[in-house]
């Protein structure tokens, strides 16, 4: 790694996030690492181990996307999907529904960003139930300690300090009630098995849909595997399963949130879909939002995938969906993420992925973090992992919020070569407490690549862990 001094010292004119200051700036890159110009300083040998928010598939500067785009564009520039469509749409959602499990989805809309999707997939299932004639149908649950986007409604079915900061214009929470979070490492008891742990989760669920009153509830819905509320935690044996058939039982609409860890990141079968890992054969949801590797950052999309039973009613009814997005459906980038994700089969990447990311998941657990005392705990599947920092092992008692640990160790990391994201609030999402990182890189890492990752994230955390027992916070 080389860096040089030169300063900077330019404003940023760019308001989003941090808009006091200029932020590091990616200058280019090529297959996992990266160059980034910070404080002045050019680093040019930079892992980046979490593609953005687990954005990345094909690395940076593939050099087929050229050309995908270059044949892209004579086919499409832009119509209004409300009025004219375009084959290019039609050809990824029939590529998704091909590649999912068969009786899973018959239709998908696109649009370009997870928050859009979630926000489209919430009015998508409103309508449904419009469509089926009841009216009276208007809560949507979702679980404590969760996150489904930035936008109004999507902030409601959330459940964080970004929410709290806006609760005066949210929708009602008696609209959005709120069932517990599924996370084992700090919730399940002591002696409790995981099949006990997981009827305990079912059976709270229960209890909030019938207090809200089964039939006034829209849908259901949960991340299948959290991304940044809660840090990849997979769900227990079980679980989804029981919220599926709970779903069957009151006739609620089911929906998955896989903009994080779907299209390929955490499949088991070379597939798409992370609910593959978990749900049982012939059990599907009804709604999935999908986004993040869809495009692998070259375009901005993002997607609602809708079960047959929703298409059926929408089929009976109007036929018609109520309302259209300037851009929703669009064909150039419809099209270019198509050709990404037929080279991403062709080459078996979502099962390299998935091999690569449980390489590195059974070696952060085994062989590395034993000795470190701040990992308290490991999780994940695929090609998207967690590391959970904690004051005490034993006791699992985190860090002072002040202390923003979790940022911290981002920081830190770079340093140490490598690029990840630090998160707060993990134990509690409405304060702020408890500190993570991630790690979900892109699917074209080989062994060799995970070795040199895990080597730059062991660097960083030693280092870590060096500064808070210098600085008295942890010994």
């Amino acid at each position: 790694m080389t860096i040089s001094s030169k300063a900077d010292n330019s404003q940023s004119y760019v308001f989003q996030s941090v808009v006091d200051k200029k932020l590091p700036q990616v200058l280019k890159g090529e297959g996992i690492k990266i160059v980034v110009k910070k404080n002045g300083k050019i680093y040019d040998d930079i892992i980046d181990a979490v593609t953005g928010a687990a954005v990345g598939a094909l690395g940076w500067a593939d050099k087929d996307i050229p050309q995908f785009m270059v044949d892209v564009l004579p086919t499409h520039t832009y119509t209004f999907p409300a009025i004219i469509g375009n084959d290019n749409s039609e050809q990824l959602a029939k590529f998704y529904i091909d590649h999912s499990p068969e009786g899973a989805f018959a239709s998908a809309l696109w649009c370009c960003s997870g928050s859009e999707a979630n926000e489209n997939a919430l009015k998508i299932m409103k309508q449904y139930w419009k469509e089926r004639g009841q009216t009276k149908r208007n809560k949507f649950i979702s679980r404590d300690s969760s996150y489904h986007g930035f936008s109004i409604a999507t902030l409601s079915i959330s459940e964080n300090a970004r929410a709290d900061e806006f609760a005066d214009i949210l929708l009602d929470p008696k609209m959005t009630p709120k069932m517990p979070v599924c996370y084992p490492y700090r919730h399940q008891k002591d002696g409790q098995s995981e099949e006990e742990y997981t009827q305990e989760l079912i059976d709270a669920a229960e209890k909030v849909i019938i207090e809200s009153d089964p039939e006034t509830i829209v849908s259901l819905t949960v991340e299948t595997l959290p991304g940044s509320s809660l840090g990849t935690v997979p769900p227990p044996k079980g679980y989804l399963p029981g919220l599926r058939r709970l779903c069957d039982k009151y006739d609620i609409l089911f929906h998955l949130d896989e903009v994080m860890c779907g299209t390929g990141r955490s499949n088991p079968n070379g597939g798409l879909n992370c609910w593959e890992n978990f749900l049982e054969p012939g059990q599907f949801p009804d709604i999935q939002t999908v986004g993040k590797t869809l495009g692998s950052g070259y375009v901005t999309i993002a997607g609602v995938l809708v079960g047959p039973k929703v298409k059926a009613a929408y089929d009976s009814g109007s036929g018609m969906v109520i309302g259209s997005h300037t851009y929703s459906s669009h064909g150039f980038n419809c099209g270019v993420s198509l050709k990404i994700q037929e080279k991403i089969m062709s080459l078996g990447l979502t099962k390299n992925i998935f091999e690569m990311g449980n390489l590195m998941g059974q070696k952060l657990k085994d062989t590395y973090l034993g000795k470190h005392n701040i990992i308290g705990d490991v999780r994940g599947i695929g090609g998207f992992w967690t590391c959970e920092i904690v004051k005490n092992k034993e006791t699992k008692q985190w860090f002072d919020k002040s202390l923003d640990v979790g940022h911290r160790a981002q920081e830190v990391l770079f340093e140490a070569g490598i690029n990840i994201n630090g998160m707060q609030g993990c134990v509690s999402n409405k304060t702020g407490e408890g500190d993570f990182v991630f790690i979900a890189p892109s699917f074209i890492i080989t062994a060799e690549d995970v070795d040199e990752i895990l080597s730059r994230f062991i660097k960083g955390i030693s280092e870590l862990e060096k500064q808070l027992i210098t600085e008295g916070e942890w010994k």
